[in-house]
């Protein structure tokens, strides 16, 4: 298949592109490369792939990987109207897995405009592009962070999702509702996924596991809210790729209805936070040093997801426990990111 990933310099689509190349598919990589969090790291990521760097202003020739005969990046922001219906022109993509977005709840109470530009509009771009180009399959990242505060656990796709606390989940939210829209006006068959807690080697460093190590490393205290009780969802890269892999050829069926459906996509056991920190700890060989401190705001106290539907028709579930993914994680950070022996 010839696939067109979203935010192949960011952690899932750097991970998804791979495997997509690995099983022969072509693919198409797009990221606008912004300053969110480390560029190295994101440029990191596309020279594993092969994408050498630096590279300049490639208009739409896209840089041909050295790794991968069939992987072509381009340096393109979704928000670019331009930029998008020029890749859609001259590409004829079988299916979309769009990966890009502005994320991070905090940050979205600094910078609102960021997550209305990216999120919103950018997806929007991707929507038209997949409505001219009659693409087999639409495959989006929402977030666990739509079912707000809701208290009924596990989180199902059938819970209410209408009261969202934060910014980022709100631009989510509204992804479901423009991906169902398109759905039904255009027949665009389309998946949307609500990611829990996605945590792995080549993750970001603005989520708690990374930015924990950074501090511990450093001998900075932690930062722990609502002083401990707090539960994620934790789900291990290698399962995020493999459900992802199996959906790309599992498109919604054009049969009369939407074909428009939403799955989680989480390991399905949530984790107290003490104990997430304690597996760090014994990881890294090192005692944190804990700052307590109450909720913030666009934080929600527990993340659970029900994943039977998923499993139902994919036939997978997660399997990586916490101790081994946070062990492949702190290998990872430590070789190759510190670069400790």
């Amino acid at each position: 298949m010839k696939v067109l990933v979203t935010g192949t310099a960011g952690f899932i689509g750097y991970h998804v592109a791979k495997r997509l190349l690995e099983e022969d598919h072509e693919v198409t990589g797009l990221d606008n490369l912004n300053s969110y969090y480390s560029i190295e790291l994101k440029k990191g990521r596309l020279q594993e792939a092969g994408i050498e760097l630096p590279f300049g202003d490639t208009g739409f020739k896209g840089v041909q990987s050295s790794r991968y005969d069939s992987y072509t990046f381009h340096k393109a922001d979704l928000n670019n109207r331009q930029q998008v219906e020029e890749i859609f022109s001259r590409e004829s993509f079988d299916a979309v897995i769009h990966l890009a977005a502005q994320a991070g709840v905090r940050y979205s109470l600094e910078n609102p405009h960021t997550y209305i530009e990216s999120n919103v509009t950018g997806f929007l771009h991707i929507l038209e592009g997949c409505r001219h180009s009659k693409i087999d399959h639409l495959i989006y990242a929402s977030s666990s962070s739509v079912y707000g505060d809701n208290e009924e656990v596990p989180f199902k796709t059938s819970h209410r999702v209408d009261k969202p606390v934060s910014l980022y989940a709100a631009t989510k939210k509204a992804n479901e509702l423009m991906g169902h829209t398109y759905s039904h006006l255009y027949n665009i068959p389309a998946t949307g996924l609500r990611f829990f807690t996605v945590y792995g080697p080549w993750g970001r460093p603005d989520m708690a596991y990374f930015k924990f190590a950074e501090l511990m490393r450093a001998g900075k205290p932690i930062d722990i809210y609502n002083n401990g009780e707090m539960y994620r969802d934790f789900t291990y890269i290698d399962d995020i790729v493999e459900s992802i892999t199996r959906l790309v050829p599992k498109p919604p069926a054009v049969n009369g209805d939407v074909p428009h459906q939403l799955f989680n996509i989480g390991h399905g056991s949530p984790v107290n936070l003490m104990e997430f920190i304690e597996i760090l700890e014994k990881h890294l060989g090192m005692e944190a040093q804990k700052n307590f401190l109450p909720m913030q705001p666009g934080d929600v106290p527990r993340t659970w997801a029900d994943t039977e539907d998923l499993f139902s028709y994919i036939d997978f579930r997660p399997k990586v426990a916490l101790d081994q993914g946070i062990g492949d994680f702190v290998k990872w950070y430590k070789k190759d990111w510190v670069g400790d022996s």
